[in-house]
């Protein structure tokens, strides 16, 4: 099962459930829920109010929008960004899918609350190696696998 959900702190502000543009649109285009500013060479994480869950054979993968660069100036600061189905409901923040910007122009840049950004694309991948023996379990959020 997939299935986009609000986070709790966002219930009721308006969150939009991502909706592919046309029937064969491969992402689910992902919104900003707030008025967000980036400075020049500023990078920010822009809330969408979303969580997703997944099968735990797939991985969310957000990807700029084709026209974020050319429009506004903006990159994903960390190319592509992994979700994988653990961060589901993790302690520190539900699983609440945020884009990762950087302001490559010479002037402020502003997102609009309901303006698209990003799009996230499922996708199905292998779970282990020959030698894998690593079962630990995600206690967190961004960053959280690593530590």
């Amino acid at each position: 099962m997939r299935k986009f959900e609000v986070v709790t702190k966002y219930k009721d502000q308006g969150v939009m459930i991502p909706k592919r543009a046309t029937d064969s649109s491969a992402g689910y285009d992902l919104a900003s829920i707030e008025d967000v500013t980036l400075e020049p060479g500023e990078i920010r994480m822009i809330p969408t109010g979303l969580k997703v869950v997944m099968p735990k054979t797939e991985a969310l993968f957000i990807f700029a929008r084709s026209s974020l660069s050319i429009k506004k100036g903006l990159i994903m600061s960390n190319s592509v960004g992994v979700v994988d189905s653990d961060y589901y409901g993790n302690p520190d923040n539900e699983g609440h899918l945020m884009v990762s910007l950087m302001n490559v122009r010479n002037e402020a840049v502003t997102i609009l609350k309901g303006e698209r950004v990003a799009q996230g694309i499922f996708l199905r991948y292998e779970k282990t190696t020959d030698d894998e023996t690593d079962g630990s379990i995600r206690l967190g959020g961004f960053g959280s696998s690593g530590l």
